[in-house]
């Protein structure tokens, strides 16, 4: 006699389950609730060839699921084996299992359903004088029927030979929700698909064949169709391609997120993380962005066999799909509206020189080349600048006050920001808007200050309103990345140390981290037990305030270790310097100043952005201000 269970129950002999208990415990598995009928039934539409599909539900899909399409239709014949477990035309052998080109391939959708629902399947081949149609499982009767080529399956009384499971299923609108978001997420897949839905007898969405661009803004919704970037990149057997959603288009949930990967939406940790990264230089605290992307690769190179669902993918080299979904995302992000020049190449980061296509027009749009001994860093560079400008400004719109800086120290460090401004930039901040083409400087041409915060300026769709400390930190920020990831800090030695208190902590990281320190391009020594020295720091930031920046890094490099801090938390160290160092509020700038400032914006990657992920700029369009005073109305 057989020992009893924990709960005091004889257990039972080994026994073979019978052919409906087997469908209904992979019911479990593969239809959690209406939702995944939904999924699996569309899937099957499309491996079909459907063109055309519509979807109907009642009561959230568990009343009723009829989903009907215009794909080939199955011969009378292969009914039955269509509501069969494991009977499926998608694959045959372990090698078609390792090469999957479908979305449904299990053999098991039609069989579950049917197990836990009231299932009648109604097809017609193209050459088919009338429609067929089953009812039930593999045992029910094929007869003869009305329908259009293409094939309808009515799921109705979802779960009601099994009502523990339906039991725990949520409100209709839950439901309906989860029913809704299956059908956009394939629709977005497929633009080529006419796509239907309905909800107790009202149709609720209804895409035509189009454009992925029109698909997505329908489903995104207007927020994401008016700020987005387009991407389409390839290396080796790798293809992203589709949009990915400037930080103002982020949302405070992960709910405008559809990534796919050969046309079958996923949830990836791996995909994920990866566009979160290449969102870290934009985007800040608990916001996410928001994309529609679609990796496609060698169906042998990913296993999209590893979840009932089908919701979850494994890839043969995970690392290289990683770092190439990082790297095409972060180039995207790059190009952002103030670095567009129409068709224009890809700007370089700021204080890298004149872009190819830019030198070409010194010649001719922007007169002769400056005086050689114009220094474009100093307060006499400015005031000569200021000179140049002759009648294009008033002189109420100018301001008094110039910029610190170290005339020439441009030759030596590189550019700094505003007041690093190379002799080519500092010819455009002194041209006049009138003798330069507006439509190749999105930012257009500075006009005032206001309130000591702001730069308007002038562009040819309106007017442009900057913030030019947040501006001025995302240039800094890129200079101090692009110096670290080429082995250019270069450091400005300081003519008087700055000396200050330090504590046996600050101290013994000095000593312990001087290899990362110099790295950072910082030149700090220990002068006593508790006195440090800072005698270099990079040239990028010589105007900041040096006992600030040390006691920053020191900060950082004691928490985090010297190497991790290079590794991990470079760019929230390099964000922190930055922003110690940008230009401040109330600080005047003259309109040379700020032309230069927006020249850097267009020249410099992620610039409509500051290292927080607030906006730096923002248009006004002419009809917007027209709309405000009423004009023409």
């Amino acid at each position: 006699m057989n020992a009893p269970d924990r709960n005091n129950r004889p257990l039972r002999p080994i026994q073979a389950l019978p052919d409906q208990l087997i469908s209904q415990i992979a019911a479990g598995e593969v239809i959690e609730r209406p939702s995944a009928v939904v999924k699996e039934l569309l899937e099957n539409a499309l491996d079909a060839g459907a063109t055309q599909i519509t979807v109907r539900l009642e009561q959230g899909g568990v009343k009723r699921i009829a989903i009907t399409d215009n794909g080939r239709g199955i011969a009378p014949d292969q009914m039955p084996l269509a509501l069969a477990r494991h009977a499926t035309s998608k694959i045959a052998s372990l090698t078609d299992l390792e090469n999957v080109g479908t979305l449904g391939f299990r053999g098991e959708a039609l069989a579950s359903i049917a197990s836990v629902a009231q299932l009648t399947l109604t097809t017609r081949t193209a050459d088919a004088t009338h429609a067929w149609e089953i009812t039930g499982s593999q045992d029910g009767n094929v007869v003869p029927a009305s329908g259009a080529p293409g094939t309808t399956i009515d799921v109705q009384d979802l779960y009601f030979n099994t009502p523990a499971r339906r039991k725990f299923l949520k409100s209709e609108q839950t439901e309906y929700g989860h029913c809704a978001e299956v059908v956009r997420r394939i629709a977005l897949a497929r633009p080529d698909v006419t796509f239907s839905l309905t909800h107790n007898g009202k149709t609720v969405d209804h895409w035509n064949v189009g454009e992925f661009a029109k698909r997505s803004a329908h489903i995104l919704g207007d927020e994401f169709a008016n700020a987005r970037l387009p991407l389409d990149e390839a290396a080796g057997p790798l293809r992203l391609h589709g949009f990915v959603g400037l930080p103002t288009a982020s949302k405070a949930r992960a709910d405008s997120q559809y990534f796919y990967v050969n046309g079958r939406f996923v949830r990836d940790k791996l995909l994920t993380h990866a566009v979160r990264a290449a969102y870290q230089d934009v985007l800040h605290g608990d916001r996410y962005p928001s994309y529609a992307l679609s990796l496609d690769l060698d169906p042998s190179l990913v296993d999209v066999n590893v979840h009932p669902s089908k919701i979850e993918v494994r890839f043969r080299d995970s690392r290289s799909v990683h770092q190439f979904v990082f790297h095409a995302v972060s180039r995207a992000l790059a190009q952002t509206s103030a670095t567009s020049f129409g068709n224009a190449p890809a700007p370089q980061a700021a204080g890298s020189g004149p872009l190819p296509w830019m030198r070409d027009q010194q010649q001719t749009a922007f007169g002769a080349p400056l005086r050689p001994n114009f220094s474009g860093g100093g307060n006499v560079g400015v005031a000569q600048n200021t000179a140049d400008y002759g009648a294009f400004f008033r002189p109420s719109v100018q301001t008094d006050l110039a910029m610190e800086s170290t005339p020439g120290a441009d030759a030596t460090n590189g550019a700094n920001g505003i007041n690093g401004v190379s002799a080519f930039t500092a010819q455009i901040a002194a041209a006049g808007a009138q003798s330069l083409p507006a439509d190749d400087f999105p930012l257009g041409f500075a006009l005032a200050q206001l309130h000591g915060i702001y730069v308007l300026a002038q562009n040819s769709k309106g007017l442009v309103v900057v913030d030019m400390h947040a501006a001025h930190e995302r240039i800094l920020y890129e200079q101090l990345k692009n110096a670290l990831d080429d082995n250019a800090m270069f450091v400005q030695p300081l003519l008087i140390p700055v000396t200050f208190y330090a504590d046996a902590i600050e101290v013994g990281t000095v000593e312990e981290h001087q290899e990362t320190l110099s790295a950072l391009g910082f030149d700090i020594a220990a002068m006593s037990p508790t006195t440090l020295a800072v005698r270099a720091v990079p040239a990028l930031l010589k105007n900041a305030d040096a006992q600030t920046l040390a006691r920053d890094v020191l900060r950082d490099v004691r928490e985090f270790g010297g190497s991790r801090v290079l590794l991990e938390r470079r760019n929230e160290l390099l964000g922190t310097l930055a922003c110690h160092t940008a230009v401040r509020a109330n600080r005047s700038l003259t309109v040379p100043e700020m032309n230069a400032l927006l020249r850097q914006m267009e020249a410099t990657e992620r610039a409509d952005q500051c290292n927080h992920g607030r906006p730096t700029w923002s248009q006004l369009a002419l009809s917007d201000l027209d709309k405000l005073f009423l004009r023409g109305q």
